[in-house]
This record gives C-alpha cells, sequence and structure tokens, in this order.
C-alpha cells in the first residue's frame, strides 16, 4: 500500500495463487487495481481481465475491461493488445 506498483502486481499474483500467502480474490483484485491506476501494463492487463469476465467484486461490464486493456496495449502489453 506504499505506492509500488510492481510489489503491488507480485502481491496480487501470490494471493491469486495462494503462495506464501491465503487465497484471497478480494485483496488480489485490489492490488491489482492499484498498480493498474497506477499505470504498471500486466496489472491493467489482469485488471481488464477480471472486469471482462466479471470475476471477483469487479464492476461488471465490458467498459471497465476495455479501459484497462486500452491503457494496458498502449504500453505494448500483449495480451491486452
Amino acid at each position: 500500500d506504499q505506492g509500488n506498483a510492481k510489489a503491488q502486481f507480485g502481491l496480487a499474483m501470490c494471493y491469486s495463487t495462494g503462495f506464501g500467502v491465503p487465497r484471497d480474490d478480494t485483496e488480489c483484485i485490489r492490488l491489482y487495481r492499484l498498480a493498474a491506476d497506477q499505470g504498471y501494463a500486466k496489472a491493467q492487463g489482469n485488471y481488464g481481465f477480471f472486469c471482462e469476465h466479471s470475476m471477483g467484486d469487479v464492476p461488471q461490464g465490458f467498459g471497465e475491461a476495455a479501459r484497462y486493456n486500452r491503457l494496458a496495449a498502449k504500453q505494448g502489453h500483449a495480451k491486452a493488445q
């Protein structure tokens, strides 16, 4: 929560898989969103994926997914393109 997007992304991955911490989709999504809002492309792509597939506590719909996927794609994130 100190603003390090790369660390937030890594921790989100841990919560997503349960690696070293209890699996927690809510915390995973919260951390992806924090990192995504700081411009971290991988987090934008992952958060966009969660939105697109209405996973967890994310806004449902393609509008939010498209917004984050566009941001990630502009930075060259292949999966978002």
